[in-house]
Formats: structure tokens, sequence, C-alpha cells
């Protein structure tokens, strides 16, 4: 059942769960800006800032905070038992999507060393290595129709975050079920609670092992890190792998699968890589601006009252990121090309896909080196690959969250 995005009585945006037609939400949204209320599902409200300028303000205001203690609506009791969507909000601040100021800053500074370009840059030629093994893989179904999210998209990035940090690559599969589940806007409150239950037991016993069997990971890395004082709890090590091995793949495998869907879409953009007119650096950055791996990012809470465009997000109030409306701004995109036109040859504007401010995605060199190893890779194996199914007949995951497909049938072979 579907209940497409749009305008309450008292002109609140309401956001559909179920995301049967995003391209209109983002216009809906971004038109309704710079920031607008919404009413996201379960009936709870917030603010959602949805454009270029004043999200770069907001999300370096110092009176936006992550701690769930400010908002007024949990501690009152007025958010539903269950809500799916705290999923992305922690509710003690041991993560780095919950802390702000110097903790925050300590948290990152431990995590975001693995994430350095130097670090990264030395993980080049293991990703093409595995990227190698996957495109082997999917050889003897070259000419039938395969998934390409299940057995590209997806394995790319969980093998490498799960390297890096220590996964059993037998677990991957199990993981991915409980994140589909973890980001979905329509899963009910007892099972939301199972999976969160899960998924926290499951990080409580990778801690437990590895402190018993240290490894060449991060996560070892992690839990031997801080002998001047800084050193991590297990709680925080739970918190920063739940963070991470969660954006660290859901992240790279929307953007490898909307990279693709877009060139399929847009054969005459396509031949201007083919050309060589244009890079595959290109490639990864129109797609992050024009179809954003994160849709909405929740939540930052307002320690006072803040003025943006005339609104005023009062003391105790939540403010979502809106990074699919953002991309759509003409003010920073400029009106032509539309920024509802993929462009490769786009010159202005910045997209700010992976966050901006001290909140700003560790993992984003990794992600673009993903990509721009990958996506080439793939094309070349695989130069006539085509989508199995008309474009109109993808369907997005049933999250406000995540910008992720269900499936991304294609023919390898044609």
């Amino acid at each position: 059942m579907s209940c497409p995005v749009h305008h309450g009585s008292d002109g609140t945006v309401v956001l559909d769960p179920y995301v049967t037609d995003l391209r209109t939400e983002r216009e809906t949204l971004y038109a309704a800006g710079p920031l607008t209320r919404v009413e996201l599902p379960g009936g709870v409200s917030a603010w959602a800032v949805t454009h270029h300028e004043a999200a770069r303000a907001l999300l370096t205001d110092s009176r936006l905070v992550k701690d769930v203690a400010h908002w007024d609506d949990l501690q009152s009791g007025r958010i539903p038992e269950g809500w799916p969507l705290l999923s992305t909000i922690p509710p003690t601040p041991t993560n780095l999507l919950g802390t702000d100021g110097a903790e925050h800053r300590r948290l990152r500074l431990l995590t975001a060393r693995a994430f350095s370009a130097r670090s990264v840059e030395r993980l080049r030629p293991r990703i093409k290595e595995l990227t190698t093994e996957l495109l082997d893989a999917m050889e003897p179904k070259a000419d039938r129709p395969l998934d390409l999210k299940e057995h590209f998209a997806f394995q790319l990035p969980m093998n490498v975050i799960g390297e890096l940090y220590g996964v059993d690559r037998s677990e991957f599969g199990y993981l991915r079920d409980l994140y589909v589940k973890f980001f979905s806007s329509v899963t009910g409150p007892e099972e939301f609670a199972e999976v969160y239950t899960t998924l926290e037991r499951y990080y409580d016993d990778m801690v437990a092992a590895k402190r018993a069997d240290p490894g060449e990971d991060l996560t070892t890395e992690l839990l031997q890190a801080g002998e001047n004082g800084d050193a991590l709890t297990d709680l925080e090590v739970r918190g920063t792998l739940q963070v991470t091995v969660a954006a660290g793949h859901e992240t790279t495998v929307n953007l490898l699968c909307n990279a693709v869907r877009a060139l399929l879409a847009h054969p005459e953009q396509f031949d201007l890589v083919k050309k060589g007119e244009v890079g595959w650096d290109a490639v990864v950055e129109e797609t992050l601006r024009y179809d954003p791996p994160t849709s909405n990012m929740l939540f930052r809470f307002a320690t006072e009252d803040v003025e943006v465009g005339g609104r005023t997000i009062r003391k105790g109030e939540a403010l979502m990121v809106s990074y699919g409306a953002i991309s759509r701004d003409r003010a920073e995109h400029g009106e032509e090309p539309h920024p509802d036109t993929f462009d490769l040859t786009r010159t202005k504007g910045r997209h700010m896909s992976f966050g901006h401010g001290p909140h700003v995605c560790p993992g984003a060199t990794l992600a673009r080196m993903e990509g721009q190893i990958a996506l080439p890779m793939l094309f070349e194996r695989f130069p006539d690959l085509r989508l199995a199914v008309p474009d109109e007949e993808l369907r997005n995951h049933h999250s406000i969250i995540v910008n992720s497909l269900q499936e991304l049938p294609v023919l390898l072979r044609p």
C-alpha cells in the first residue's frame, strides 16, 4: 500500500514511507524550503532543511546538537513506542551519530584515522582484487537476468568494510537482511525492537571475541587504542561498529546502483564517458548529487530557538537534513542544466551528499574510491550491460532515510 508525498492541511509535507515517487518528493520538499515542516511515518513531526545554503549554516550551528536528550517529543513520550526511525538516533551518546563537541572529536579521531586519504589509498589493490573476484563470479550468469545489487553492488563494499573491521564473510548476508529491516520506514514495532536488539548483541559478541582473540583489523585497533587515557569503552566500540559497518557499506551500495541506473538511463551522457570526454570521477560526483545515497538524515535537536528563512526551529524541536531536496537547489546548481538532469559536464555547485561540518562522513574518500574503481571495471568487463526490466519498474526500498533500490535486475551480456 502506498501513500505518495502530499501536503497536510497546515502545509506540512507528509512523507511517503513506501517511497513510491522519490523524484516528486524531492521537488516538493525543495519547493517548500529552505525550511519546512514534515510529517514522518508514525505521525512524527519535524523540520526539514531543503536548500543548500541553509543546510551549510545549520550543519555548523552549535545550537543544533545530536544528543536525543534535547528532543522534547521523545522525552515527553509523544514518539510512538518502537518507532522504526529511532534506529538512526542513538538512545545514549556513545557513537559518532549521537555526540557533539569534544566527545565527538575523541570518537571521530579514533575512527577517522582508518579512513584518511593515505589509509584508503593502501586499499586500492585489494578493492581491485575484490572487484575482479566478483566480476569473475558473475560470468556464469552473464546470459540471464541477475540482480546486480545482490551480486556486485552489495558484495564489494560489504567485503571492504567487513575485512577492515574483521567481520566474517559468512555473515554478510545475515547482516544485509538485518539492515534492510533496520533502515525500513515500515518495519513493525515488535520486529524493529527485535532487529535492534539482534544487531546490538551481534556487535557485543564481536567485541568480546576480538578482546579474547585480537586480530589484524580495525576492531582490534579500536579496542587497543587510547593508551593516553582516551580508550574507548566496549559500549563505545559497539556503537562505532554499528555506525561504521552500516554506513560503510550502505552508502556505497547505493552509489554503485544509482550510478549504473543513471548511466543506462542517459546513454548520451554515458557516451561522453566511453569517448573519454569525462572521467569516472565525474560519474561518481554527479551520481552523488543527482541521486544521493542518503535521502534524509535524522536528526539534530535545537538547544535554543534557531531562525532560518523567516521560520523558527523552537528549542527542543527536531531537524532533518533532506539531501535529496538539497540536490535540486537551483541557487547552488543553476537553472541550466536543470538540477533534475543527470549531466556529467555540470560545472556549477557542489553537492553535500556526504554531509557538511563536524559530522561529515569520514568514509567519503573510501566510497569515492570504490565507485571510481568498480564502475569502470564493471563496464569494461560487460560493455553491453543493460537493465533486464524497464527503468520505471525499479522500486525503492521502503525507507525515507537511505535511497536504496530493492533490486537492480540486469543482463550482463544481452
